[in-house]
């Protein structure tokens, strides 16, 4: 009786050992695996696939291990847990959780839009876990594209509006508003095409909620306390309207308590900076990667 019980109580310290136990699947995204090498995690923006990043894979896949993140409830994936917010936040934590559990060993990350926020918060809240980060034309507090003088509170009103017409308006309607939509992050043909057809197939709740959190959520004050090296890449081009002085001025304002980071812009291209200029970023990547 007493060896039985020994038996059990071993198995028992066996399934629980560190490294042993079982890992728990992310509820918020789900990961694709390529190559080999040092590792890179890949985060798509909002309403995006994991596709946006295929040219970028097929760049670095040879020399390094991609892991290529889909968010939940985007480009037709199942919603998942990301059915209840809040998405980023549990995106932050289930990244953390990934890279625990995967063993990786300070990744360096890639994040679009809302996933480069996301990347961002990952650095500042987790430094012990991430190697470096790329920022791909996103902001540390989107809202002060809307208004510069915003803060998270004074933008919720706004952000509640556009969380829940997301969910009011006609099915032509929310069409209509991501074809207009698209056209001002997006130059090409084909990559307008792609990225329209992954915003249509995005679940609208999710797609909602996701811009209600980017719109409240404001990092600034914490920039200075991250000591992760962290690249920035953003878009400029002419049909915005503007000259590239602005453009500069708005990302070295935005990030000017970041410590170590690198700024750099991309002209000719639109938000989808890896669509509209995909040999400029990849070289930017590959710079970054180094």
């Amino acid at each position: 009786m007493l060896l039985k019980v020994m038996r059990l109580l071993a198995l028992i310290a066996g399934l629980l050992a560190p490294g042993l136990a079982h890992a728990a699947d992310p509820t918020r995204f789900t990961v694709e695996v390529k190559g080999r090498g040092p590792d890179v995690i890949l985060i798509p923006g909002l309403a995006s696939s994991r596709a946006v990043w295929d040219g970028t894979a097929r760049a670095l896949e040879g020399r390094y291990r991609l892991h290529i993140v889909q968010v939940n409830g985007f480009a037709g994936a199942p919603v998942g847990g990301n059915a209840e917010g809040p998405i980023v936040d549990g995106m932050v934590e289930e990244l953390s959780g990934y890279i625990r559990d995967q063993r990786l060993d300070h990744p360096a990350v890639i994040g679009h839009s809302m996933g480069g926020f996301t990347a961002l918060a990952l650095a500042e809240r987790h430094p012990d876990q991430v190697g470096k980060a790329m920022v791909v034309d996103a902001l540390p507090f989107f809202s002060v594209l809307i208004n510069p003088a915003a803060t998270a509170e004074t933008i919720k009103p706004q952000a509640e509006m556009i969380r829940g017409n997301f969910l009011a308006m006609s099915d032509a309607d929310f069409a209509s508003l991501q074809g207009a939509t698209m056209k001002r992050l997006v130059k090409g043909p084909q990559g307008y095409a792609d990225a329209l057809k992954w915003s249509l197939e995005s679940d609208r709740g999710v797609m909602g909620q996701a811009t209600y959190e980017i719109m409240t959520s404001d990092l600034r004050g914490r920039l200075a306390g991250i000591p992760v090296p962290i690249t920035v890449v953003y878009a400029r081009d002419a049909s915005m309207g503007f000259g590239a002085s602005i453009v500069d001025g708005v990302y070295r304002d935005n990030y000017a308590a970041l410590p170590d980071k690198r700024l750099v812009r991309i002209d000719g291209a639109l938000h989808f900076v890896m669509l509209d200029q995909p040999d400029l970023f990849i070289k930017e990547v590959e710079a970054f990667l180094q």
